[in-house]
Protein backbone atom coordinates (compact mmCIF):
# COMPACT_ATOMS: atom_id res chain seq x y z
CA UNK A 1 0.00 0.00 0.00
CA UNK A 2 1.02 3.47 -0.66
CA UNK A 3 2.38 5.86 2.07
CA UNK A 4 0.59 9.48 2.61
CA UNK A 5 3.53 11.65 2.66
CA UNK A 6 3.05 15.30 3.83
CA UNK A 7 5.80 17.91 2.05
CA UNK A 8 5.51 20.95 4.76
CA UNK A 9 6.67 24.00 3.18
CA UNK A 10 6.51 27.77 3.31
CA UNK A 11 7.39 28.68 7.41
CA UNK A 12 7.20 31.99 9.16
CA UNK A 13 10.49 33.25 8.06
CA UNK A 14 12.17 35.47 4.77
CA UNK A 15 12.55 32.31 3.74
CA UNK A 16 8.80 31.38 2.98
CA UNK A 17 9.17 31.60 -0.56
CA UNK A 18 13.02 29.65 -0.69
CA UNK A 19 11.06 26.67 1.36
CA UNK A 20 8.14 26.75 -1.20
CA UNK A 21 10.41 26.04 -4.50
CA UNK A 22 12.03 23.17 -2.33
CA UNK A 23 9.01 21.42 -1.29
CA UNK A 24 7.35 21.90 -5.42
CA UNK A 25 10.73 19.99 -5.99
CA UNK A 26 10.28 17.18 -3.98
CA UNK A 27 6.48 16.86 -4.79
CA UNK A 28 8.07 16.69 -8.11
CA UNK A 29 10.70 13.87 -7.81
CA UNK A 30 9.06 11.97 -5.34
CA UNK A 31 7.81 8.25 -6.75
CA UNK A 32 4.15 7.89 -7.19
CA UNK A 33 4.62 3.98 -7.38
CA UNK A 34 5.36 4.17 -3.39
CA UNK A 35 3.64 7.36 -2.07
CA UNK A 36 0.87 9.57 -2.50
CA UNK A 37 2.26 12.96 -2.08
CA UNK A 38 0.36 15.62 -0.35
CA UNK A 39 1.94 19.30 -0.18
CA UNK A 40 1.33 20.91 3.30
CA UNK A 41 1.97 24.98 2.92
CA UNK A 42 2.94 26.41 6.76
CA UNK A 43 2.15 30.46 7.44
CA UNK A 44 1.65 31.99 10.76
CA UNK A 45 -2.36 32.54 9.75
CA UNK A 46 -2.92 29.39 8.67
CA UNK A 47 -1.86 25.81 7.32
CA UNK A 48 -3.21 24.37 4.50
CA UNK A 49 -3.03 21.38 1.58
CA UNK A 50 -2.57 22.51 -1.63
CA UNK A 51 -4.12 19.92 -3.96
CA UNK A 52 -2.59 19.70 -7.88
CA UNK A 53 -4.90 22.52 -9.14
CA UNK A 54 -3.38 24.65 -6.58
CA UNK A 55 -6.87 24.68 -4.65
CA UNK A 56 -6.33 25.23 -0.95
CA UNK A 57 -8.10 23.17 1.69
CA UNK A 58 -7.78 23.36 5.45
CA UNK A 59 -5.44 22.00 8.07
CA UNK A 60 -6.56 19.67 11.14
CA UNK A 61 -3.78 20.92 13.81
CA UNK A 62 -5.01 18.40 16.36
CA UNK A 63 -4.09 15.44 14.25
CA UNK A 64 -2.14 16.96 11.59
CA UNK A 65 -4.98 15.67 8.93
CA UNK A 66 -6.64 16.54 6.41
CA UNK A 67 -10.61 16.14 4.78
CA UNK A 68 -11.67 15.51 1.01
CA UNK A 69 -14.39 15.30 -0.08
CA UNK A 70 -14.23 11.56 0.45
CA UNK A 71 -12.09 10.88 3.36
CA UNK A 72 -10.22 12.12 5.98
CA UNK A 73 -6.20 11.56 5.00
CA UNK A 74 -3.70 10.93 8.03
CA UNK A 75 0.00 11.08 7.28
CA UNK A 76 2.88 8.39 7.48
CA UNK A 77 5.59 10.65 7.17
CA UNK A 78 6.63 14.16 6.81
CA UNK A 79 8.74 15.27 4.50
CA UNK A 80 10.19 18.51 6.35
CA UNK A 81 11.23 21.57 3.65
CA UNK A 82 10.83 24.62 5.64
CA UNK A 83 13.60 26.59 5.94
CA UNK A 84 14.12 28.85 8.89
CA UNK A 85 10.96 28.85 11.84
CA UNK A 86 8.96 26.88 12.34
CA UNK A 87 10.69 23.76 10.51
CA UNK A 88 14.49 24.46 11.39
CA UNK A 89 14.35 25.47 15.05
CA UNK A 90 12.81 22.40 16.08
CA UNK A 91 8.76 23.98 16.56
CA UNK A 92 7.56 21.27 13.83
CA UNK A 93 9.67 18.38 14.91
CA UNK A 94 8.13 18.59 18.62
CA UNK A 95 4.69 18.76 17.56
CA UNK A 96 5.11 15.32 14.65
CA UNK A 97 6.73 13.99 17.95
CA UNK A 98 3.69 14.71 19.72
CA UNK A 99 1.99 13.35 17.45
CA UNK A 100 3.95 10.57 17.30
CA UNK A 101 4.40 11.19 13.02
CA UNK A 102 7.45 10.07 11.52
CA UNK A 103 9.69 13.39 9.63
CA UNK A 104 12.54 13.71 7.93
CA UNK A 105 14.55 15.94 9.58
CA UNK A 106 16.83 15.75 12.68
CA UNK A 107 14.30 15.63 15.98
CA UNK A 108 13.36 18.81 18.12
CA UNK A 109 16.25 19.45 19.98
CA UNK A 110 19.22 18.99 17.69
CA UNK A 111 17.15 21.30 15.52
CA UNK A 112 17.24 24.16 18.08
CA UNK A 113 20.88 23.82 18.93
CA UNK A 114 22.02 23.89 15.11
CA UNK A 115 19.62 27.17 14.32
CA UNK A 116 21.18 28.75 16.83
CA UNK A 117 24.20 29.67 15.70
CA UNK A 118 25.80 30.90 19.31
CA UNK A 119 24.82 27.67 21.06
CA UNK A 120 25.70 25.51 17.98
CA UNK A 121 29.45 27.01 18.11
CA UNK A 122 29.25 26.89 22.21
CA UNK A 123 28.66 23.62 22.33
CA UNK A 124 31.14 22.00 19.93
CA UNK A 125 33.69 23.87 20.96
CA UNK A 126 34.70 22.17 24.06
CA UNK A 127 35.09 19.01 20.98
CA UNK A 128 37.95 21.20 19.68
CA UNK A 129 35.89 22.09 16.42
CA UNK A 130 37.30 25.29 15.29
CA UNK A 131 35.34 28.48 14.28
CA UNK A 132 35.25 32.30 14.33
CA UNK A 133 35.73 34.62 16.96
CA UNK A 134 32.33 35.78 18.33
CA UNK A 135 30.95 38.33 19.98
CA UNK A 136 27.36 37.95 21.22
CA UNK A 137 24.82 40.94 21.13
CA UNK A 138 21.21 40.73 22.08
CA UNK A 139 18.56 43.49 21.55
CA UNK A 140 18.35 46.16 23.89
CA UNK A 141 22.04 46.02 25.37
CA UNK A 142 24.33 48.79 24.65
CA UNK A 143 26.76 48.46 21.97
CA UNK A 144 30.37 48.87 22.74
CA UNK A 145 31.67 49.62 18.91
CA UNK A 146 35.61 49.76 20.49
CA UNK A 147 35.37 46.24 22.74
CA UNK A 148 33.71 44.44 19.24
CA UNK A 149 36.18 45.55 16.84
CA UNK A 150 38.93 44.83 19.98
CA UNK A 151 37.81 40.84 20.37
CA UNK A 152 36.79 40.47 16.45
CA UNK A 153 38.77 42.63 14.38
CA UNK A 154 37.96 44.62 11.06
CA UNK A 155 36.63 43.60 8.52
CA UNK A 156 33.96 41.57 10.54
CA UNK A 157 31.01 39.96 9.80
CA UNK A 158 27.14 40.76 11.48
CA UNK A 159 24.81 38.22 11.49
CA UNK A 160 21.08 37.59 12.94
CA UNK A 161 21.89 34.19 15.36
CA UNK A 162 18.61 32.49 13.93
CA UNK A 163 17.99 33.13 10.22
CA UNK A 164 19.12 31.74 7.30
CA UNK A 165 20.23 32.38 3.51
CA UNK A 166 22.19 35.00 4.41
CA UNK A 167 19.16 37.19 5.85
CA UNK A 168 20.33 40.01 8.30
CA UNK A 169 24.21 38.96 7.12
CA UNK A 170 26.70 42.12 6.36
CA UNK A 171 30.37 42.67 6.28
CA UNK A 172 31.38 45.36 8.13
CA UNK A 173 34.79 46.91 6.69
CA UNK A 174 34.70 49.90 8.82
CA UNK A 175 34.29 50.76 12.67
CA UNK A 176 31.42 53.07 11.85
CA UNK A 177 29.31 50.86 9.77
CA UNK A 178 28.59 48.66 12.96
CA UNK A 179 25.37 50.42 13.80
CA UNK A 180 23.62 49.88 10.46
CA UNK A 181 25.19 46.15 10.44
CA UNK A 182 23.74 45.67 13.76
CA UNK A 183 20.41 47.07 13.30
CA UNK A 184 19.96 44.96 10.13
CA UNK A 185 20.82 41.89 11.79
CA UNK A 186 18.34 42.38 14.34
CA UNK A 187 15.55 43.09 11.78
CA UNK A 188 15.55 39.02 11.50
CA UNK A 189 16.15 38.09 15.21
CA UNK A 190 16.73 39.70 18.44
CA UNK A 191 20.44 37.81 19.48
CA UNK A 192 23.08 39.11 16.98
CA UNK A 193 26.83 37.19 16.47
CA UNK A 194 29.37 39.22 15.39
CA UNK A 195 32.44 37.34 14.11
CA UNK A 196 36.13 37.66 13.15
CA UNK A 197 36.92 37.87 9.17
CA UNK A 198 38.45 34.35 7.95
CA UNK A 199 40.52 34.73 4.78
CA UNK A 200 40.32 31.42 3.08
CA UNK A 201 38.35 29.22 0.65
CA UNK A 202 34.75 28.70 1.65
CA UNK A 203 33.24 25.14 1.63
CA UNK A 204 29.47 23.51 2.00
CA UNK A 205 29.29 19.89 2.86
CA UNK A 206 26.53 17.64 2.87
CA UNK A 207 25.97 15.11 5.26
CA UNK A 208 23.10 12.60 4.71
CA UNK A 209 21.75 9.26 5.84
CA UNK A 210 21.82 7.10 3.05
CA UNK A 211 20.92 2.91 2.90
CA UNK A 212 21.30 3.00 6.52
CA UNK A 213 24.39 4.72 6.63
CA UNK A 214 25.65 8.09 7.40
CA UNK A 215 27.19 9.38 3.84
CA UNK A 216 29.41 12.30 3.56
CA UNK A 217 29.20 13.83 -0.17
CA UNK A 218 31.35 15.61 -2.49
CA UNK A 219 32.12 19.53 -0.99
CA UNK A 220 31.04 22.11 -3.08
CA UNK A 221 33.46 25.18 -3.40
CA UNK A 222 32.44 28.93 -3.22
CA UNK A 223 33.34 31.65 -4.93
CA UNK A 224 31.19 34.71 -4.90
CA UNK A 225 31.20 37.67 -6.72
CA UNK A 226 29.91 39.58 -4.36
CA UNK A 227 31.85 40.95 -1.06
CA UNK A 228 30.88 37.81 0.67
CA UNK A 229 28.22 34.64 -0.21
CA UNK A 230 25.20 36.92 0.72
CA UNK A 231 21.38 36.11 -1.31
CA UNK A 232 22.20 37.15 -4.66
CA UNK A 233 25.26 35.06 -4.19
CA UNK A 234 23.21 32.31 -3.07
CA UNK A 235 20.39 32.89 -5.31
CA UNK A 236 20.36 35.03 -8.06
CA UNK A 237 23.39 33.42 -9.73
CA UNK A 238 26.53 36.12 -8.08
CA UNK A 239 28.67 33.04 -7.40
CA UNK A 240 30.49 30.28 -8.73
CA UNK A 241 29.68 27.03 -6.85
CA UNK A 242 32.07 23.94 -7.96
CA UNK A 243 31.65 20.78 -6.89
CA UNK A 244 33.60 18.70 -6.05
CA UNK A 245 35.73 21.15 -4.50
CA UNK A 246 39.24 22.24 -5.71
CA UNK A 247 40.76 21.75 -2.74
CA UNK A 248 43.91 19.99 -1.65
CA UNK A 249 43.25 15.56 -0.80
CA UNK A 250 44.37 16.69 2.96
CA UNK A 251 41.95 19.91 3.02
CA UNK A 252 38.68 17.32 1.45
CA UNK A 253 39.49 14.78 4.33
CA UNK A 254 39.87 17.05 7.04
CA UNK A 255 36.35 18.76 6.23
CA UNK A 256 35.06 15.33 5.35
CA UNK A 257 36.16 14.02 9.04
CA UNK A 258 35.17 17.44 10.87
CA UNK A 259 31.71 17.37 9.23
CA UNK A 260 30.75 13.51 9.50
CA UNK A 261 32.21 14.20 13.28
CA UNK A 262 29.56 16.95 13.87
CA UNK A 263 26.91 14.74 12.46
CA UNK A 264 27.60 11.93 14.67
CA UNK A 265 28.96 14.10 17.81
CA UNK A 266 25.00 16.37 17.67
CA UNK A 267 23.13 13.36 17.26
CA UNK A 268 21.87 14.48 13.70
CA UNK A 269 19.63 12.74 11.28
CA UNK A 270 18.25 13.18 7.66
CA UNK A 271 19.86 15.71 5.62
CA UNK A 272 22.69 18.46 6.85
CA UNK A 273 24.56 20.97 4.78
CA UNK A 274 27.70 22.27 7.34
CA UNK A 275 29.78 25.11 6.00
CA UNK A 276 33.46 26.14 6.11
CA UNK A 277 35.98 28.11 6.08
CA UNK A 278 39.40 26.95 5.62
CA UNK A 279 42.71 28.85 7.48
CA UNK A 280 45.89 26.74 5.79
CA UNK A 281 44.28 23.25 5.63
CA UNK A 282 42.11 23.57 8.92
CA UNK A 283 38.44 23.76 7.99
CA UNK A 284 36.73 26.14 10.52
CA UNK A 285 32.82 26.12 10.96
CA UNK A 286 31.04 28.55 10.43
CA UNK A 287 27.33 27.01 10.69
CA UNK A 288 25.03 24.07 9.80
CA UNK A 289 21.73 23.67 7.87
CA UNK A 290 19.53 20.64 8.58
CA UNK A 291 16.45 21.38 6.26
CA UNK A 292 19.01 22.84 3.54
CA UNK A 293 17.57 23.70 0.04
CA UNK A 294 16.48 20.69 -2.25
CA UNK A 295 15.82 22.73 -5.46
CA UNK A 296 17.64 21.24 -8.50
CA UNK A 297 20.24 24.20 -7.99
CA UNK A 298 20.57 23.73 -4.69
CA UNK A 299 24.00 22.60 -3.36
CA UNK A 300 22.94 19.37 -1.40
CA UNK A 301 21.43 17.89 -4.79
CA UNK A 302 24.36 19.33 -6.77
CA UNK A 303 26.64 17.25 -4.19
CA UNK A 304 24.48 14.29 -4.66
CA UNK A 305 24.42 14.08 -7.72
CA UNK A 306 28.27 13.82 -8.10
CA UNK A 307 28.23 11.32 -5.58
CA UNK A 308 25.56 8.91 -8.06
CA UNK A 309 22.44 9.76 -6.21
CA UNK A 310 19.62 11.07 -8.15
CA UNK A 311 16.69 13.02 -6.77
CA UNK A 312 14.53 10.62 -6.75
CA UNK A 313 16.87 8.23 -4.82
CA UNK A 314 17.80 11.26 -2.35
CA UNK A 315 14.50 12.01 -1.54
CA UNK A 316 13.30 8.43 -1.21
CA UNK A 317 16.25 7.54 1.26
CA UNK A 318 14.89 10.49 3.56
CA UNK A 319 11.43 8.86 4.02
CA UNK A 320 13.08 5.37 4.25
CA UNK A 321 15.44 6.56 6.86
CA UNK A 322 12.39 8.50 8.64
CA UNK A 323 10.15 5.43 8.81
CA UNK A 324 12.86 2.65 9.84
Amino acid sequence: MKKNIAIIMGGYSSEHHISIKSGNVVHKYLDRNKYNAYRIVITKDRWFYLDDNDQEHPMDKSDFSITTDTEKIHFDCVFNAIHGTPGEDGLMQAYFELLDIPQTSCNHYEAALTFNKRDLLSTLKPYGVPCATSYYLNKGQSVDEDAIVDKVGLPCFVKANRAGSSYGVSKVHKKEDLGDAIENAFSEDNQIIIESFLDGTEVSVGVITFNNEVTVLPSTEIISENDFFDFEAKYLGKSQEITPARISEEQESNVRQSAEFIYRTLGLKGYTRSEFIFIGDVPHLLEINTTPGLTEESLLPQQAKIAGISLEALFDSAIVEALR
